[in-house]
């Protein structure tokens, strides 16, 4: 049996997990005080992902604000990263437009956080 210690971020309490694995599964989960840290622990262990936040250039202004729509899995940040590098809008901008399409082969699209120009 393997023990880790987490520190929960699936809601505002960051509560302190510990979570016991045995054979690649988890059977464990305490710290948390509510179900969310148990879901966390579980995915954070086996599957973990999460949700990018990055900044595309816009012609003629600064930068838009984007995320990815849906978490995605941890091992595909950067190749999303190097994949918005080389994005360029054209404005007008507007929130929960689709900045790119299946990022990095994860079937996740990009969408713009915020109105440009």
């Amino acid at each position: 049996m393997t023990v880790h210690e987490l520190t929960c971020i699936g809601c505002p309490m960051g509560c302190s997990l510990r979570a016991e694995m045995e054979d690649g599964v988890v059977t464990n989960v305490t710290g948390n005080t509510c179900k969310r840290g148990d879901i966390y622990a579980r995915k954070e262990l086996t599957s973990p992902t999460r949700i990018v936040t990055s900044t595309v250039c816009v012609e003629g202004h600064l930068m838009a604000s984007v995320k990815t729509k849906e978490d995605i899995p941890k091992g595909k940040i950067m190749d999303v990263i190097r994949e918005l590098k080389g994005v360029r809008l054209q404005a007008p901008v507007r929130i929960g437009q689709v900045v790119l399409e299946n990022v990095a082969g994860t079937g996740v699209p990009v969408i713009a956080t915020k109105d440009v120009g």
